[in-house]
């Protein structure tokens, strides 16, 4: 096998001194990678652990995790062992088995990051892995962005050391060093898509084209090479980044395909997406900016919604769920997630007006009335007369449907006397030959 210390070295994966965890399944593949990174750990001054998960899918699961245990022993490796219930994850959270088990791999090395047991996570990914995972993000829709492949390096902690490396090779290096290691029944299981690209697609293909997984991965690195010059070439000074959220001018969509195509990634990436989004979700997300109304708004993967306010578009994460709100009408402070402190205050009527504060008469508001978020039937009598529908109300007042959810409102039934930092109902307006008042100030 070629001297992996070379492209270990030309990507940065480590540094002196770093607790490299290697994920050891059990196959021959990440038993060579953990043998060859023990070999020259003194080489490159670091320590090598290995981590092994079961997935808790098969029965000879557990003798996977003695025979991993047992030859770190062996070769004097210190390993960390887990188990999860990939079944449960799969049926909890409606995904595949293939995917709850990634989703739950990837807490677990996750986890040993930030509770800096390890330094960097090593995978096993070899040139035959990387030729089929671009092939399934080209047949599942990607654009450049997918057809790159795996990265050498990402987010700096998980690296890939065989990237580089045929499968032939790493079959030779374990036949030289006497390396044992257990086939994992499942592959054979052409129900899961990486096992039917490999044993069914990847076998056909090279046996008319023998040299394909090479000429897959050297097109994978032409596509890295254009990309990144295309994307460094962008203005991302438009993008105003804010939070979870990033908005975007829709004009933006006027220009060139591999323009705004790239800054939709962008504007994922500042979010936290960086997967899941292919060429149907741009299209999408084009007609919204170009053809769509105001206050319009789609949903895609990962709990991403991307609104249009007059102009912009704004990528939101909204993976924090909506939270409880429910207190009474009396003077306090209570904090409201994404949106900030309301302040409830009796004052003297006669004390000067503050900008920005409102002032309503809390004698004129039903003792069964609470704070809360808007609810479906909720309407609104605007200041000076006229009854509205809620949402009629605020979309007049050009607020964002994205934030709308978590305005807080002080309600009884499905009347809404006061929506904090907007407006109070003509209903509980203060009167001249009122003393005192409640006041309500917003700061975000």
């Amino acid at each position: 096998m070629r001297d992996i210390t070379e492209f270990i070295k030309e990507n940065n994966m480590i540094r002196p001194g770093d607790v490299v965890g290697v994920g050891v399944s059990g196959g021959i593949d990440s038993m060579c990678l953990l043998h060859y990174l023990n070999s020259i750990k003194d080489k490159l001054d670091i320590e090598v652990v290995g981590i092994h998960i079961n997935h808790g899918i098969r029965e000879e699961s557990a003798d996977e995790a003695k025979f991993v245990a047992s030859k770190c022993r062996e070769w004097g490796v210190r390993v960390y062992t887990f188990k999860i219930d990939s079944l449960k994850i799969a049926k909890d959270k409606k995904l595949s088995v293939e995917t709850a088990a990634r989703e739950g791999r990837y807490g677990i090395f996750d986890a040993l990051i930030r509770k800096d047991i390890v330094d960097k996570i090593a995978l096993a990914h070899h040139q035959s892995d990387q030729a089929e995972t671009i092939l399934m993000h080209i047949f599942r829709g990607a654009g450049p962005s997918g057809a790159k492949g795996m990265e050498p390096v990402h987010n700096q902690v998980f690296i890939r050391p065989f990237l580089d490396v045929s499968k032939q090779e790493i079959i030779d290096y374990a036949s030289y060093n006497d390396i044992e290691y257990v086939e994992d029944s499942s592959n054979g299981d052409n129900s899961y898509n990486r096992n039917f690209m490999r044993n069914v697609v990847m076998k056909e293909v090279l046996t008319r084209w023998p040299n394909a997984i090479e000429a897959i991965n050297n097109f994978s690195k032409s596509v890295v090479d254009d990309d990144e010059f295309i994307t460094k070439s962008l203005d991302t000074n438009s993008l105003i980044v804010d939070n979870k959220s990033v908005q975007m001018p829709c004009n933006i969509f006027r220009l060139h395909r591999s323009v705004y195509t790239r800054m939709v990634f962008k504007a994922l990436s500042l979010v936290g997406v960086t997967k899941d989004i292919e060429r149907k979700h741009i299209d999408i997300i084009k007609d919204l900016a170009l053809n769509l109304d105001s206050g319009k708004k789609v949903k895609f993967p990962l709990d991403v919604v991307v609104f249009k306010d007059y102009g912009f578009l704004t990528f939101e994460n909204c993976h924090v769920e909506k939270p409880e709100l429910r207190k009474p009408n009396k003077c306090m402070t209570f904090e409201v997630e994404k949106f900030g402190s309301v302040t409830i205050n009796r004052v003297k009527t006669s004390n000067p007006r503050e900008e920005g504060v409102l002032y309503f008469d809390y004698r004129k508001v039903p003792k069964d009335a609470v704070w809360r978020f808007r609810e479906d039937g909720d309407v609104f009598e605007k200041f000076g007369g006229g009854t509205k529908k809620l949402k009629s109300y605020l979309n007049d007042k050009k607020i964002p449907a994205r934030k709308r959810d978590f305005i807080p409102v002080l309600a009884s039934e499905n009347e809404v006397y006061v929506i904090a930092g907007v407006e109070i109902s003509d209903k509980v307006k203060v009167d001249d030959d009122v003393q005192t008042c409640f006041s309500v100030r917003v700061q975000k």
